[in-house]
């Protein structure tokens, strides 16, 4: 009868929170559509995850070597053309988008993880807790990532997405740590928070049901920019050999045409020119959704 009620008053919970998703999913994208910015961020993200999760099963990579179809122009059969090897370029930059955007999502998901968990508790208990945490941030923050990633890739191989997206957040979550901890401190000497503190309401709950949802736009945000950052550091720490290379992967591709002298031939150009757009496409993306998202959600911003 105890085991019943649990299953049954944990099945209200989770329906409950189902039906808040679903109508949060209707504004969301109700919303979404009136922002161009955000609208055409939105649709460049979702043609890159359709090629994340699909693009290997429509477009098949073939690696083996063709020594007949080196560095072939563009054409009807290869869109944009080959490589040093006679692999078809377009096929490789569409088979590694899975692998570059599951190195963002995870840099992303343990960025913001470690981030907001830290900045919401830092700036709730205050404290020397809180000195504590900022003096850790301020070490971290000063430290230069990118040089000693490369160090650290040095001894340590790096053959993992979720290894290197480990390694990309331990220096990513400081920022977006601090800045939560400046939206908490403001937030809590709201009347809300106050009433909260009143009637005694548990820790757990004000910073959960009552902090957090306050600044859910701009985890939201944050996490949309730490996919992009996440994909520039795993590039370019593949680009110069600090990670384990990966054939498709679109660091991997430059690598192996940068190599080769693909810019002093015209019709190899594309093996560095291809993946560097798609970079810039994902980038662009990112920008405007996260832009236009801020618009929807700063009250300041949309007024004007």
């Amino acid at each position: 009868m105890l085991f019943k009620r649990f299953f049954v008053s944990l099945g209200a919970v989770i329906l409950q929170y189902l039906k808040s998703f679903i109508g949060w999913l209707k504004f969301f994208i109700k919303t979404i559509v009136h922002n161009k910015k955000a609208l055409i961020g939105a649709i460049i993200l979702l043609f890159f995850a359709f090629l994340a999760i699909f693009g290997r099963l429509i477009v098949p990579f073939d690696g083996s070597t063709s020594y007949d179809a080196i560095y072939l122009p563009p054409s009807t059969e290869h869109w944009f053309g080959t490589d040093a090897l006679g692999r078809d370029v377009f096929s490789m930059i569409i088979y590694g988008t899975q692998d570059v955007l599951s190195v963002a999502l995870y840099t992303a998901v343990f960025t913001v993880a470690i981030g907001t968990i830290i900045g919401l508790f830092s700036g709730f208990i205050g404290g020397v807790f809180d000195s504590a945490i900022g003096l850790g941030i301020n070490v971290f923050m000063s430290i230069p990532s990118f040089p000693l990633l490369i160090i650290i890739a040095h001894f340590l191989t790096i053959n993992d997405n979720v290894l290197l997206s480990a390694l990309l957040a331990l220096f990513a979550w400081p920022g977006l740590a601090r800045a939560i901890r400046s939206q908490v401190v403001s937030l809590k000497q709201r009347d809300f928070i106050q009433i909260c503190r009143v009637m005694n309401m548990s820790t757990d709950h004000v910073i959960f049901k009552e902090l957090l949802p306050n600044i859910f736009s701009y985890v939201a945000i944050s996490f949309i920019n730490s996919m992009r950052n996440g994909i520039t550091a795993s590039i370019g720490l593949m680009t110069i050999g600090a990670v384990t290379y990966e054939v498709t992967n679109w660091g991997g591709i430059i690598i192996t045409a940068r190599a080769n002298g693909a810019m002093s031939i015209p019709d190899a150009r594309l093996c560095i020119i291809a993946p560097i757009v798609a970079i810039m496409i994902f980038q662009i993306g990112a920008i405007l959704f996260s832009n236009g998202l801020d618009e929807l959600v700063n009250p300041r911003l949309r007024e004007k």
